[in-house]
C-alpha cells in the first residue's frame, strides 16, 4: 500500500516536472525559438530578414502587394500617422514601418493575435509601432485623434455590425485602405461549401442608409487554435454596392479597387483604397 502510494507521488511530481519543462527553451536565443511560441499556428511566412521558418506560414504577407498598391494610391506613407485595424501577426505593421510611417498604431482584438504580433515587434525591430490589445470598435467610439489614414484590412466581414465600423472610420479619417470579403448571391449559392456558411441576404436599415448584408457562420474554422476571425460564432458580410453606397454617402468621392476576386475561396473579396477629397 505504502509502495503504491510513493510511486503515485513520484508520477505525479514527474508528471508536473515535464508540464514544467515545456515552457522552458534549452537552446541558443533565437528568432526561430521566438516563433516556435506559436508553431503550427502562424497564417503568415516571416520575411527572409527575420531568418526563421513560422509554421504553417502559407501566406506571404510582408511583401504583400495590395500594401504596395495602396501606397501607390496614397503617394505613400512617409511621416504619417497610421491607424492599423486587425494587424494579425504584425506583418502590414512591418510593411508600414518599412515604408516610412511616422507612427503606426494597431488594435488587436485576439490575445494569440496580439502575442505573435509582440513576437514580431521583436524581431523586425518594429520600434515605430505601438499594438494594443482590445476591441477596435470601442477604440474608435473613445478614440479623439485624427489619422493620415487608416488601414482595416480583414476586418469589416468579422463585424456583427459592420456599417457602424464604417460610419466610426469616417469620423476618424479621411483616407481608408481596406480589404475586405463581401456578401455576392450568385457567387456563394454557386459554391456549396461557401452557401452552407450563410444565412439568405436581408435588407437592414442604419440610421438613415438601408443595406443588404448576410450572416455567415464560422463552423469548422473555430476549432483551429490559430483562428482568426470574430469573436462570437457568426458575423454580417455586407454586400459590395453596400459598402460601395456607404462610402459614398460619407464623402469619399474617389474610391479605387484593386485585387477583386469574385472566385477568392473564401468568398468574393476586395481591395480598395477611399479617399476623402
Amino acid at each position: 500500500m505504502i509502495t503504491a502510494l510513493i510511486k503515485s507521488f513520484l508520477g505525479r511530481v514527474s508528471s508536473r516536472k515535464e508540464e514544467l519543462n515545456r515552457f522552458y527553451v534549452d537552446t541558443i536565443p533565437s528568432n526561430q525559438n521566438i516563433v516556435d511560441i506559436f508553431s503550427g499556428d502562424w497564417s503568415t511566412a516571416m520575411p527572409d530578414e527575420a531568418r526563421c521558418v513560422s509554421t504553417p506560414g502559407h501566406s506571404k504577407l510582408f511583401d504583400d502587394p495590395r500594401i504596395h498598391w495602396a501606397h501607390q494610391i496614397l503617394g505613400g506613407v512617409e511621416g504619417a500617422n497610421v491607424l492599423e485595424l486587425g494587424p494579425l501577426e504584425g506583418h502590414h505593421s512591418y510593411m508600414l514601418q518599412k515604408a516610412g510611417a511616422h507612427s503606426v498604431t494597431a488594435i488587436e482584438s485576439n490575445s494569440r493575435a496580439f502575442l505573435k504580433c509582440l513576437c514580431v515587434k521583436e524581431i523586425c525591430n518594429l520600434t515605430n509601432v505601438k499594438f494594443m490589445l482590445g476591441d477596435c470598435v470601442e477604440y474608435l467610439k473613445a478614440n479623439t485623434v485624427r489619422y493620415d489614414v487608416v488601414f482595416a484590412n480583414g476586418v469589416l466581414y468579422h463585424m456583427q455590425n459592420p456599417m457602424e465600423l464604417l460610419e466610426l472610420l469616417g469620423l476618424t479619417t479621411d483616407k481608408i485602405v481596406m480589404w475586405t470579403h463581401y456578401y455576392d448571391a450568385n457567387h456563394i449559392r454557386s459554391n456549396p461549401r461557401l452557401a452552407r456558411k450563410f444565412d439568405l441576404p436581408q435588407t437592414f436599415q442604419y440610421k438613415n442608409f438601408s443595406y443588404e448584408a448576410a450572416r455567415q457562420h464560422y463552423s469548422q474554422s473555430l476549432r483551429w487554435t490559430g483562428f482568426c476571425g470574430g469573436p462570437v460564432s457568426t458575423s454580417m458580410w455586407l454586400t459590395r454596392g453596400s459598402i460601395l453606397g456607404y462610402f459614398a454617402g460619407m464623402g469619399f468621392n474617389d474610391i479605387k479597387i484593386s485585387f477583386e476576386s469574385a472566385d477568392h475561396p473564401n468568398g468574393p473579396s476586395f481591395n480598395l483604397c477611399a479617399i476623402r477629397a
